[in-house]
């Protein structure tokens, strides 16, 4: 790589850097502000906090790097702009350097995209995961106190006949009142807190479980043995997404496996590389507006900032609202970006007409 094209280059990454910095360590003091009832509320110390928090900061830098990467390249064309070094490049001829350390800063976005996505992302869910189960049992442990009501969480009231050395628990109750539409209730004779494949569980013996609609309308189910997830008992439990804790490594694993795979599988996949390629899009969008040198440098300029912003927000409400045909729907908003990036370029470059080269006088 030439030494304009490492210089270039450097300066761009030193400018996304710096605004992921300081939006990373934002987004960070929010996730403990949002999390701090794990103190406050759960008895868990502060290094469960922090932990809980910088475990949310990879889906969280998803959302945002592709935004930094481009604000931070606007900024440099900008000050490249401002110090004349723009109309140099250009009156030199040396576009294609330019040109180039774009290109690699964009696949180097990508590249750090690719890589939170399909591996640091699912491994922090799952860790984060793992971890709330494990809050959640010590919760609902620390609150069997035989023969007196306690109040789990908001909603959740348990009580239990007594319990031994080894954790077994008779006469199990408890009251789950946090949803509006469905009261429910779960007793047992007995009844432990184990652990299975799927995370901490309660399990109960010999009881049933009741349910009671607005209307109420009662039913009941009885059962000899039933398996209680601890962590809808403290209202942590997040539904749905079991693909989300796998990476993508061990999603192509398992369909190497199977021999096929499934459409949930295959959306996920699809899904993650999204974010990659809205770094290209942005990338190539903010070059288009801004590697180009302009004679006035500060009168009616709209901010680089402004623009990348209002550019990553209809391309999301693109991507939302108007997706295309499956399976590329989540792609829809990337690939606009896209297409009105390479169209700005081939306008601003000419492409298909001569351009010759004029040098200003000495």
């Amino acid at each position: 790589m030439a030494r304009l094209s490492r210089y270039l280059l450097r300066l761009f990454s030193s400018e996304a850097l710096a605004l992921f910095g300081v939006a990373g360590f934002l987004l960070f003091l929010i996730q403990c502000l949002q999390l701090f009832d794990l103190v406050a509320d759960r008895g868990q110390s502060i290094f469960t906090l922090i932990g809980q928090a910088a475990l949310g900061m990879p889906s969280l830098s998803i959302v945002v790097l592709y935004v930094c990467v481009g604000i931070g390249l606007g900024r440099a064309l900008r000050n490249l702009q401002d110090r004349s070094e723009l109309q140099v490049v250009h009156a030199s001829a040396l576009v294609a350097p330019l040109f180039r350390s774009i290109i690699a800063y964009a696949i180097g976005g990508a590249a750090v995209l690719l890589l939170l996505s399909h591996i640091v992302d699912p491994l922090s869910v799952r860790t984060s995961r793992s971890w709330s189960e494990s809050i959640a049992a010590d919760l609902v442990s620390r609150s069997m106190i035989p023969h007196r009501f306690t109040e789990v969480v908001d909603g959740v009231t348990m009580i239990i006949g007594s319990r031994n050395a080894t954790g077994e628990i008779t006469d199990f109750f408890a009251d789950d009142t946090r949803d509006p539409d469905m009261r429910r209730t779960y007793f047992a004779k007995n009844a432990v807190i184990t652990r299975d494949e799927q995370g901490f569980v309660l399990r109960m013996r010999d009881g049933a479980t009741q349910q009671l609609t607005p209307e109420r309308r009662m039913s009941q189910v009885s059962f000899a043995r039933y398996d209680l997830a601890l962590d809808q008992l403290t209202g942590q439990m997040e539904q749905g997404d079991s693909i989300a804790r796998l990476s993508s490594i061990d999603l192509l694993v398992v369909a190497l496996a199977s021999g096929e795979m499934g459409a949930a599988e295959r959306q996920a996949l699809i899904k993650r590389s999204t974010d990659s390629l809205r770094v290209l899009a942005m990338c190539l969008f903010v070059a288009s507006i801004a590697m180009f040198p302009r004679g006035n440098r500060t009168g009616g300029r709209v901010p680089i900032e402004i623009v990348v912003l209002g550019a990553a927000f209809i391309e999301r409400g693109v991507g939302t609202v108007l997706p295309g045909p499956e399976p590329i729907g989540p792609l829809s908003g990337p690939l606009l970006l896209l297409a009105c990036a390479l169209v700005l370029l081939a306008i601003r470059f000419r492409l298909g007409i001569p351009m010759p080269l004029k040098r200003g006088a000495a």
